[in-house]
């Protein structure tokens, strides 16, 4: 971490009011996995490229999130069996922002994602009457929901200085429900988000220098198959090797 900071305080800082214009809340989500010492080198190719997020002087943000689902686990199943129309419903707290919102993430077919969200005090593991009108006015759908899966995280936000284009990087995964606990040290989980799909973007260039192509992976799924020992994940079994090869 202390090298991933040394590199990213020579980057050109953006604010939060500045990145509002790259919000991208309809967009294309191009995932990556790696190791952490691959990302020394990938930053060092991207820092005349992008901008980093710095909020109070931060770079390197916490987020922690609450994600919800059915006592079936009615969202989870829906990505596990590959249906098309899925959907995430989370509350999530932007620690250095002192911000949390309730947010509904909708994937559709073509591989977009729709995320709708309103500002909420604080989190709720049982949802009020104004959170669960919202979820129900956005999925057309009254679903009784309980917390699913606590997820802490780092996250670094970098910011395209010539094209529509935000890259999170997400560090120092951690998962828990009730007393059962999981980390996934030395995994970085890089997230392009475009409006559709560049491959001529600097990052995806860079990536493929190191013989990293894109990677379909879910953090809550992978969270949840990490916590839950009664839920099936034959998807999602490969994923999870190659994760654990990764941090090896």
């Amino acid at each position: 971490m202390n090298k991933v900071k040394t590199i990213l305080n020579t980057f050109s800082p953006i604010s939060l009011k500045e990145m509002n214009g790259v919000s991208l809340m309809k967009r294309t989500d191009t995932k990556f996995v790696i190791h952490t010492h691959q990302l020394i080198s990938i930053l060092e190719d991207l820092k005349k490229d992008y901008k980093v997020l710095e909020i109070n002087k931060d770079r390197i943000m916490s987020y922690s999130s609450l994600y919800f689902d059915t006592a079936e686990n009615k969202f989870y199943k829906d990505h596990h069996n590959g249906k098309n129309n899925r959907i995430k419903i989370r509350q999530r707290k932007y620690v250095e922002s002192n911000l949390c919102f309730l947010e509904i993430k909708q994937k559709n077919g073509k591989g977009e994602t729709n995320k709708s969200r309103i500002p909420v005090t604080d989190f709720e593991t049982s949802l009020n009457a104004t959170s669960k009108k919202f979820i129900s006015s956005i999925t057309n759908t009254e679903y009784d929901l309980i917390p699913s899966l606590w997820n802490q995280f780092n996250r670094v936000t970098l910011v395209n200085v010539k094209n529509k284009e935000r890259v999170t990087l997400d560090l120092n995964l951690n998962y828990k429900i009730n007393e059962v606990e999981k980390r996934f040290e030395n995994l970085v989980v890089i997230e392009v988000k475009q409006e559709r799909f560049n491959r001529k973007s600097k990052i995806i260039k860079s990536l493929k220098v190191i013989r990293q192509n894109p990677y379909s992976i879910s953090k809550y799924c992978i969270g949840m198959i990490s916590l839950y020992n009664d839920l099936k994940y034959n998807i999602f079994k490969k994923k999870l090797i190659r994760i654990n090869n990764i941090i090896a």
